[in-house]
């Protein structure tokens, strides 16, 4: 009897979170098919008007007065859906998903360097929220169908299932997984990537050509490529929270600040002569998976990127993180000796492991995106660059779980 009345509460629970994790998937998958559609349209207008980019410091205005007017309970972004998720208080606004849309999709037609993970992620996150006063839900499985919202919002914008639900239960805390949330989690990553490719979208597709056999060299090259990428995403993310702190600081009124980081992005363009630095920018990320390129492009995005996101403008810092790792990656095949290509897709996935803090769903995003056989050497590197990353990163809200070493100290923050 009492195996029996166990077997059914595990089937309840199945089946409980089975159709809520597909309700949330059905939202987020459908919000990100949406968001990318504009995306796609915004980067081929700015591609194909180049003046737009001195309308940024205007979009930028723009962006800050409608957070500052209708924003200031959903400003903290993805970090407040992770404060909700360690310390739940309230539902979050359903503005924040029209609000980050609207923002990010200006941030890219008027030439910001911006992401668009934070945007999905966000999207997700509080359209799932709205099931908690919809469904009653208590304090433990609001905690539980947040986290499904960003397993959702990430996989299905990045058309990575297996590296979207591992990074709704690795960001939140460093060195802890959420166990609890790995079935919600898992089907509302499944089903919302399904979701994006009914309503028609289609993901960029990466190839490594040649990845070569292990050795004791390949293995040592993904070890110094990784501290690499480590220290890269620590700079990058010490350095994006310093300026935002700055200009909060320097600057009181909100607007002005992405009025004025617009200002700079739009005259570095014009005295840089190249756009090379500005949006998503995928097809240099797809360049360099092919052929060499200028071994400072990973400054320049880096740059450009701090910039944007440090003065206030919307989106997300994964996929620039994805171009400034494989740039780098690509400077560094030559110098260890190893095929272009696959340090590119080491350093994608690698700088945003040591960034964020998640190098098991970044392993996995490599797995997805190039193929199996690189999980191996993704694995070495990200989980180095982890290591080298210091015990904070681009997610101020998340916490410190374990300390990444034994019997040591982490690099500080």
């Amino acid at each position: 009897m009492h195996r029996l009345s166990a077997l059914t509460d595990l089937l309840q629970h199945l089946l409980k979170w089975l159709l809520l994790a597909a309700i949330v998937a059905a939202l987020a998958g459908s919000a990100s098919a949406g968001f990318l559609y504009a995306l796609d349209w915004a980067t081929r207008t700015r591609l194909a008007h180049a003046w737009l980019i001195w309308l940024l410091p205007v979009a930028g205005f723009a962006v800050g007065w409608l957070y500052l007017r209708y924003g200031s309970s959903v400003e903290g972004g993805a970090n407040l859906l992770i404060d909700e998720i360690h310390d739940p208080k309230k539902i979050i606004p359903l503005r924040m998903a029209p609000l980050v849309l609207g923002g990010t999709v200006l941030s890219h037609l008027f030439g910001a360097s911006v992401g668009r993970e934070g945007t999905a992620v966000q999207m997700g996150g509080a359209l799932a929220d709205q099931l908690t006063r919809m469904f009653r839900l208590n304090n433990d499985d609001r905690r539980i169908i947040l986290m499904a919202g960003i397993s959702a919002g990430f996989a299905s914008v990045f058309g990575t299932p297996l590296a979207g639900a591992l990074f709704g239960l690795e960001v939140l805390a460093i060195g802890r997984l959420r166990y609890e949330a790995m079935l919600p989690c898992l089907a509302a990553a499944v089903i919302a990537d399904q979701v994006g490719l009914l309503w028609g979208v289609q993901h960029t597709h990466y190839a490594v050509p040649l990845i070569p056999a292990l050795s004791a060299w390949t293995l040592s090259a993904m070890v110094i490529a990784g501290v690499l990428f480590g220290v890269t995403g620590k700079i990058f993310a010490q350095t994006t929270h310093g300026l935002s702190a700055l200009m909060k600081r320097c600057i009181s009124y909100a607007p002005l600040r992405p009025l004025i980081g617009g200002l700079v992005v739009a005259l570095a363009v014009w005295l840089l002569g190249t756009d090379r630095y500005i949006g998503l920018g995928i097809p240099t990320i797809v360049d360099a998976l092919k052929e060499p390129l200028p071994a400072w492009d990973f400054l320049g995005k880096m740059a450009f990127t701090i910039v944007s996101l440090g003065t206030g403008f919307k989106g997300g810092e994964v996929t620039p993180l994805f171009f400034i790792g494989a740039t780098l990656g690509n400077a560094l095949g030559p110098l260890l000796h190893q095929p272009v290509a696959l340090l590119a897709a080491i350093g994608f996935v690698a700088v945003f492991a040591g960034a964020a803090n998640t190098p098991i769903a970044s392993t996995l995003m490599a797995m997805e995106l190039f193929g199996a056989e690189i999980g191996v050497y993704a694995a070495i590197a990200c989980v180095v660059a982890y290591l080298f990353s210091g015990h904070a990163g681009i997610y101020r809200a998340q916490r410190g779980g374990h300390a990444k070493r034994h019997g040591g100290k982490d690099l500080p923050p």
